[in-house]
């Protein structure tokens, strides 16, 4: 190991240290969040404590705003009844839902209102977002093959959707079952429609030297929330889904306010409402200048080892850019090493908040260590601080700190990954 190396990974390990990890994600995890639900009292709870900590460490807030809260607010439309007859026949409550920003519907065999199906040996999740997205108005008959994924998304809407600004009239009825028979159908829909606060939190660390040039580090602190219980215990506390993300990007705040160093202005900001639709980055995204903006580090699910094993983590989009190879580069003569994605089926570089600002041409990626294929806790109610590793998280906090270093001071700039629409 060079002696440069040698000294910056000495300080490393000075300045992050495992007890500050264990200490911020217990809190962040713990019961007494109740899985910090977008909308509810719970992330409040979070907001504060990560805001406690910005404070402690001598964050500023963002230019404009008074505190470390990013506010605005976003449209929720809440289903109060959904009620679908097929061949005069009520189909139950529980096997339909409707996807749309209208507060009501009632269509009795519409002639512009569109019959499709996701059929047996689809693609759900593909099929599902391409007739979300399609802006049309129709009913799509779901196979019982998809049953689960089904009553998954039918929970989360009952609880709420977020929707988008605009005159979108589109609409679309999901029903369980294929109903290959159908003669007639008739939808009645009505829904609550509010405006609801949300909230980033955000700081920044001064450029000394390129002040109007910005590195970002970032990860989502809203989860699910409360879930049907399983074996007495109903707290989905993402301890992994994103406490440890966040915990990082406080850790990073640490680090580099110790050092004092940085060239480029530092933006350290915990998203709300990923979980929901990314709606935090996303609002987030409108508020800089995308070509300020250097590089992202957005840091989701670094918990437990990666399929690499120790001393290791990914990047989504390692193709895109040559941010990987910098951030490498900056770990030469230590143990770690970062890997692209190994899961391109799983479309990660879209499914986190990263791709709010990769859409405006950033170099903007997450850096993540989970094993999404075979994570038998992703999203349930066990996703809680005994399952996780702290070293691993710890060491790829200190790898993250490494090999970002020539971005921070401005010796290295990413190349811009391609503007394109999500």
């Amino acid at each position: 190991m060079g002696s440069t190396v040698a000294c910056f990974a000495q300080d490393v390990n000075k300045l992050i240290l495992q007890s500050d990890v264990t200490r911020i994600i217990g809190t962040l995890a713990s019961d007494a969040m109740r899985g910090r639900a977008t909308f509810t009292p719970d992330i409040e709870r979070a907001a504060r404590f990560i805001e406690s900590e910005y404070k402690q460490i001598g964050l500023m807030p963002l230019p404009g705003d008074e505190g470390f809260r990013q506010n605005f607010k976003l449209t929720r439309m809440s289903p109060l009844k959904t009620l679908v007859q097929i061949n005069g026949k009520l189909i139950p409550e529980d096997s339909v839902f409707a996807r749309t920003k209208l507060s009501s519907l009632e269509w009795s065999n519409n002639k512009e209102v569109a019959l499709e199906s996701i059929g047996a040996g689809k693609n759900f999740g593909t099929e599902f977002r391409n007739l979300s997205r399609s802006g049309k108005k129709m009913v799509v008959f779901v196979d019982p093959e998809f049953t689960a994924s089904f009553n998954r998304l039918r929970d989360m809407t009952q609880k709420g959707t977020i929707v988008p600004k605009g005159d979108d009239t589109s609409a679309v009825v999901f029903v369980l079952g294929n109903h290959n028979d159908l003669k007639s159908f008739q939808v009645s829909y009505t829904a609550k429609k509010e405006e609801l606060p949300l909230f980033n939190v955000a700081g920044i660390i001064p450029g000394k030297t390129r002040p109007n040039e910005y590195v970002i580090f970032s990860g989502h602190y809203d989860h699910l929330g409360i879930l049907k219980a399983v074996q007495g215990d109903s707290i989905a506390n993402g301890a992994d889904d994103d406490a440890s993300g966040t915990t990082a990007v406080i850790e990073l705040a640490r680090y580099f306010k110790k050092l004092n160093n940085n060239a480029r202005t530092l933006v350290f900001v915990a998203f709300t409402a990923e979980e929901i639709g990314e709606f935090g980055s996303q609002h987030f995204a409108t508020t800089v200048d995308p070509d300020k903006v250097v590089a992202m580090f957005n840091i989701e699910m670094i918990g437990k080892a990666s399929k690499f094993g120790e001393n290791s983590a990914f990047i989504t989009g390692f193709e895109r850019s040559d941010f990987g190879p910098i951030l490498q580069k900056n770990l030469a003569g230590t143990t770690f090493k970062f890997y692209p994605d190994p899961y391109p089926d799983q479309n990660l570089f879209y499914r986190s908040d990263n791709a709010s600002l990769a859409k405006v041409g950033v170099p903007a990626h997450t850096i993540s260590t989970d094993q999404i294929d075979v994570d038998k806790y992703y999203h349930t109610v066990k996703d809680e601080i005994s399952t996780l590793d702290m070293a691993n998280i710890t060491s790829t906090i200190r790898a993250i700190a490494l090999s970002s270093r020539t971005i921070v001071s401005g010796k290295d700039t990413p190349k811009r990954v391609e503007k394109e629409k999500l």
